[in-house]
């Protein structure tokens, strides 16, 4: 197997599981906790820029209110989390103070990136926080998230942060050594993946399976994590958080655990930002034509190419393109309502005046404003 992707990363973003910061959910681990603020204080004296993404805080939560399950009532989720950010917080802080570091609690909802103006300023607060040598500690706002607004798991969130920073690697820290074949527990004759290719469609089998009873991200979400941070062009290394001083490990080239290599061209800011929206206004299905034309061509989205408008959106909202399978192919900026989209669609765009009554754009979707995913 070759170096460790980590071994020349500049800027990392470190992402560390419930399961390992609070000890399997038995409160939280300030043992461990202490260990990666070392390291990571290490990295950070030899020049290298760390974010932190951990989870931890519901479990922690549930610690100190005495809970033995995860609930699932969203104001009970949240209690938990608003309690429990406060203890993991304080540890962090704790931790790094004593290697002389300052750290930044940053809470993010999906709202905050979606929108483009938060989303460069959050990227600017970073940035700023990194040339002063702060460790930026990041985890999901679980206080105020509703369904609508969440990422879904602290492995999407330090994707999308990696992202956000132009990070060179991405480091998911779990209780597995990395990915395997098949899943170690129910088949003996399974045999860790050393590397891959961020994106390979077959990794996405190889990692079906449950997470455990703490977090809510399994192996799946962690591959998943590893193709999305790849579209900056970001590395992912998925390695056991239980590894011996891991993360030195890697940045002196060691190979640990699973590494995912991007291969991609780095997608562009602006189309980048438009690849990291979860959540989508609506949906246009588009016919076999239009869909080779986007994907192949990197043409603008015209309204004859359209054959469904799904959903209920404004001019300047993100929408989904689908191929006819119903698979998402592409994000962009729409040009018109929905309901305007549904009386042009299939239709040519010099019809488009004599429809609506008016012509802003002759595309539905112009190729400035679409980021294929």
């Amino acid at each position: 197997m070759s170096e460790s992707v980590v071994a020349d990363a500049r800027r990392l973003v470190v992402k560390v599981g419930s399961s390992l910061v609070t000890n399997e959910g038995r409160g939280l681990d300030h043992q461990r906790l202490a260990q990666w603020a070392a390291q990571i204080a290490a990295l950070v004296k030899a020049g290298r820029e760390v974010v932190l993404v951990s989870s931890g805080a519901i479990a922690e939560g549930l610690q100190r209110l005495g809970w033995r399950k995860r609930p699932h009532a969203l104001n009970e989720l949240q209690a938990a989390a608003a309690v429990g950010q406060m203890g993991l917080i304080e540890a962090y802080e704790r931790c790094f103070r004593t290697h002389g570091l300052h750290t930044a609690q940053i809470l993010l909802t999906h709202a905050d990136l979606s929108d483009r103006e938060r989303y460069l300023n959050a990227r600017s607060t970073l940035r700023t926080l990194l040339a002063l040598k702060v460790v930026p500690i990041i985890n999901e706002n679980d206080t105020v998230t509703t369904e609508e607004i969440k990422f879904g798991d602290n492995d999407t969130l330090g994707a999308l942060v990696a992202n956000l920073i132009e990070a060179d690697v991405l480091v998911i820290l779990t209780d597995q050594q990395g990915l395997y074949t098949a899943d170690p527990r129910k088949d003996p004759k399974a045999s860790l993946v050393r590397e891959a290719i961020a994106g390979d469609p077959a990794l996405e089998a190889m990692a079906g399976g449950a997470g455990s009873a703490v977090g809510r991200g399994g192996m799946l979400t962690k591959v998943l994590a590893a193709k999305r941070a790849a579209r900056s062009g970001a590395h992912t290394v998925i390695a056991s958080g239980r590894e011996p001083e891991v993360l030195l490990r890697l940045s002196q080239g060691e190979a640990i655990g699973t590494q995912f290599v991007a291969r991609q061209a780095p997608l562009a800011a602006r189309r980048q930002w438009l690849a990291d929206h979860l959540q989508v206004r609506g949906r246009l299905r588009l016919d076999a034509g239009a869909t080779r034309a986007l994907r192949e061509q990197g043409k603008s989205l015209l309204p004859i190419g359209v054959t469904e408008v799904i959903g209920d959106f404004q001019r300047g909202e993100v929408v989904a393109c689908i191929d006819p399978d119903g698979r998402d192919i592409a994000h962009g900026l729409v040009n018109y309502s929905a309901e305007e989209a549904r009386r042009i669609m299939g239709r040519q765009s010099a019809e488009i005046e004599a429809v609506l009554g008016y012509v802003d754009e002759p595309e539905l979707i112009h190729r400035d404003n679409l980021a294929l995913l």
